[in-house]
């Protein structure tokens, strides 16, 4: 199955390493667990058919199929391409209980995962497009 085999080798670079990697913007989201403003990603309207990768490590994430327009102003998926390519989180930042969602392989910030999404999951995972690189199928 797509995603990240459990003896996949994790990714880690150092601080340099990452800024040298990453846009301004891709740095924020994923090591600093920013979040861009709503209605901006460039991938929030993409209706094309493929793969959504984490734009830190290129680990396949999500698929076309489970995305949805949620109407929140990011990229909504239902569920991961394969349960192993992302890792959840409890987060308490803002005097808030939320799940936070990570990319299992490199430990970059994706977004947040949320109980109001459709059948049949009913999860919501709400996704920055900076954190993401999309392949056409």
């Amino acid at each position: 199955m797509p995603g990240i085999p459990e003896f996949a080798e994790k990714v880690a670079l150092t601080d340099a390493e990452w800024r040298a990697k990453l846009t301004p913007e891709q740095y924020r989201v994923l090591r600093e667990k920013g979040t861009e403003r709503a209605y901006t990603g460039a991938l929030t309207q993409n209706h094309a058919t493929g793969e959504y990768m984490c734009a830190g490590c290129g680990a396949v994430l999500f698929g076309s199929d489970a995305k949805f327009d949620s109407g929140c102003g990011w990229p909504s998926f239902t569920i991961p391409k394969d349960s192993k390519a992302v890792a959840e989180h409890d987060d308490f930042a803002f005097g808030m209980h939320r799940v936070e969602v990570t990319c299992a392989r490199c430990g970059g910030h994706l977004g947040h995962v949320f109980p109001d999404g459709p059948r049949p999951t009913g999860l919501r995972y709400c996704i920055n497009s900076a954190s993401l690189s999309f392949e056409r199928k």
